[in-house]
């Protein structure tokens, strides 16, 4: 890997490396040497898709590295067709790139992908960061799906991004935020990501409802600390998932922020960079 130690997101460079007979595209710097902090992120997330402030911020302390779900962007491949299959992509990526060891960010999807890689492969994980997210079998983790659709049509007729709905609260606090985080989505000018596919929405969601659907997992046995975040109202996985989490996790803590959704991590990001570099360093 290259040293990107003086990148930020908007300018450092898509690297590759084959694992799982993939080729994944992915994006790594930050601060040398240590366990790296590997992002997972959320439904039809490409590259582009991560909030610079929290990258930049993590990054300044550790390195970070996020990547291309196999078959989205710049990843070759099908997409994955279950939640499981995507965590062995992820821990072939991981240690593709030679680590042994990673705490994880995982954000919505992300997060179930997260709590698969520690029943697969339980000694990876040395901290994990829950965020907007719930547990396997999760309440209204399945109805993601009806959701997203219809936030999908509302955003084609109000020329607005779906995230715009989705992840932030539609009150003026809501809104601004909302606007905020889509700004800084495009503050990286050159060599952006590949659009995500359609094809791959249908597959993500399909594995999603299924994993909503699923036998929940016995997260008591994962001794690891825990940090689980949310906004307060949201509607793409319900915010009482934290609060059940953050019960069955047996080293866990949490943190709701007030008066935002799926996204409080963006709307509160300042608040929420302190709390993460504070968890992953202590």
């Amino acid at each position: 890997m290259k040293n990107t130690e003086n990148y930020t997101y908007a300018t450092v460079p898509t690297q590759f490396v084959e694992a799982n007979g993939i080729k994944f595209a992915y994006r790594a710097y930050g601060k040398e040497g240590g366990i790296p902090v590997i992002y997972l992120n959320h439904l039809t997330s490409n590259l582009d898709n991560c909030d610079p402030r929290i990258m930049d911020a993590i990054a300044a302390k550790r390195k970070i590295i996020v990547f291309d779900y196999r078959g989205v962007g710049t990843s070759t491949g099908k997409q994955g067709e279950s939640i499981a299959d995507m965590a062995k992509d992820g821990i072939a990526f991981i240690h593709a790139l030679g680590y042994n060891q990673v705490d994880i960010i995982g954000f919505s999807m992300g997060g179930f992908i997260t709590q698969e890689i520690l029943l697969i492969e339980p000694t990876l994980v040395r901290k994990a960061i829950l965020a907007g997210t719930g547990p396997r079998g999760g309440q209204g983790i399945s109805d993601v799906v009806g959701k997203t659709y219809k936030d999908i049509l509302k955003g084609l007729f109000t020329f607005r991004d779906p995230k715009f709905y989705l992840f932030f609260t539609q009150n003026e606090v809501g809104k601004v935020a909302a606007k905020d985080f889509l700004k800084r989505l495009k503050e990286r000018k050159v060599n952006r990501d590949k659009k995500v596919k359609l094809a791959v929405l249908k597959k993500q969601l399909k594995a999603i409802k299924i994993w909503g659907n699923a036998k929940p997992m016995d997260l008591s046995t994962f001794n690891l600390p825990v940090f689980i975040a949310n906004g307060d109202a949201d509607r793409m996985v319900p915010t009482p998932n934290s609060y059940d989490m953050a019960k069955r996790f047996p080293n866990s803590q949490l943190k709701i922020y007030p008066n935002s959704g799926h996204g409080g991590i963006f709307q509160y990001h300042e608040e929420f960079i302190q709390q993460a570099i504070e968890f992953l360093t202590k």
